[in-house]
């Protein structure tokens, strides 16, 4: 495959959150190293989503369909924007149609979230082999909705045939970004970069790329705790809690507080301990990079999947789990505990290393070429 002269052509959808992106970003590299200049790669997203920024920053071209979420809850908002989605919907598809005629791509993957259903529904109406990457412990609507039409359904867990065919099964792991967990030897460079000082046990907020209102206020209303213990903090915000968060950070010289964390990589070289909600690509990449970790799962999450994701590692002892209700009161106090608890942070570290897949990615990208020989 790696030979021939024939450029292959790929449709990449889906996103909406982080946890979608950059499993798609990832797999989109691994093809590009597979292939070189011999494939060529078009993304689509949903329009006003965080992957119209983030999928050109990474270097590849996309384009918006204008399709939105069906919002569940009722309320005068979610019952407005819901009298829309039949037309946004009906808007997306013919877009997604024009867009595969236009683009004549060999395979159409779909990694979840809004933009991936119209499209896979086109795909797989012209024809066109069709894989999807399912992240969660708990499929996504979109997957469930499409699984008996595409050909391959790359996994990160087992015992997933009670959602998706066994036979269109393949465990490969979650995908994540290689350049976030390559951590070694960048300590200092990612503590000088943060303006974080060298003397202090470094705690990092990660709650998703977007932010975790609990996560948040527990910080906040603990960072007495923190600044006592001398710990200081590296914190993702989220836009919408950036300016509270900020307002802590201007009093308190050791708090650094920032909406969204480019450097992931610095990031994490940088953390003693890791606060972090429970996807599954959140898990995917920590297991990797080996810190000890507390997990404040999204009891929202579909069947509360991030919980049960985070009890595999937890009934380990390779994280400690602290409930949304409880974060509260809760977090701080465990944070604290942790970091004078320097034994319990090594076992930890190393158990949850235990827990690492390598090369999702790279399987990902063995399935697809399988498609396109086919």
């Amino acid at each position: 495959m790696e030979n021939t002269t024939k450029s292959i052509k790929v449709i990449i959808s889906g996103g909406g959150t982080g946890g979608h992106i950059f499993p798609a970003i990832a797999i989109a590299n691994a093809l590009q190293r597979r292939l070189n200049q011999k494939v060529e790669i078009l993304f689509i997203g949903a329009l006003g989503r965080m992957e119209m920024e983030r999928v050109p920053e990474a270097g590849y071209r996309i384009e918006g369909l204008p399709i939105a979420g069906f919002q569940r809850s009722i309320t005068l908002s979610s019952i407005k924007k819901n009298l829309v989605f039949p037309f946004k919907l009906i808007k997306s598809l013919s877009k997604a149609k024009h867009i595969i005629r236009n683009f004549q791509p060999d395979v159409v993957i779909g990694v979840g979230g809004y933009a991936s259903g119209p499209t896979l529904r086109q795909a797989t109406k012209s024809g066109i082999a069709c894989l999807i990457q399912e992240q969660n412990s708990y499929p996504g609507v979109t997957n469930k909705l499409v699984a008996d039409k595409v050909k391959t359904i790359c996994v990160a867990y087992p015992n997933m045939e009670q959602f998706f065919p066994k036979e269109k099964i393949v465990l490969t792991g979650n995908p994540i970004r290689q350049e976030v967990i390559h951590i070694e030897g960048k300590r200092e460079q990612a503590l000088s970069h943060f303006n974080l000082q060298p003397n202090k046990k470094t705690l990092l907020i990660v709650g998703g790329s977007q932010g975790a209102r609990t996560i948040n206020e527990a910080i906040k209303s603990g960072i007495d705790q923190l600044i006592k213990a001398d710990i200081q903090v590296l914190w993702q915000t989220g836009n919408f809690f950036k300016e509270q968060a900020q307002e802590v950070a201007q009093k308190y010289s050791s708090i650094k507080a920032v909406n969204f964390i480019r450097e992931m990589d610095l990031a994490y070289a940088a953390a003693d301990v890791i606060v972090s909600r429970a996807g599954a690509i959140a898990i995917s990449e920590l297991c990797n990079i080996g810190k000890p970790v507390i997990f404040v799962p999204l009891p929202s999450a579909a069947e509360d999947h991030q919980t049960k994701n985070a009890k595999v590692l937890t009934n380990d002892n390779a994280g400690i789990l602290v409930n949304d209700f409880q974060a509260r009161e809760m977090l701080a106090d465990k944070v604290v505990e942790l970091f004078n608890n320097p034994e319990l942070m090594k076992t930890m570290a190393n158990n949850i290393k235990h827990f690492a897949i390598q090369d999702a990615d790279e399987k990902i990208a063995d399935e697809i070429l399988k498609l396109i020989q086919k």
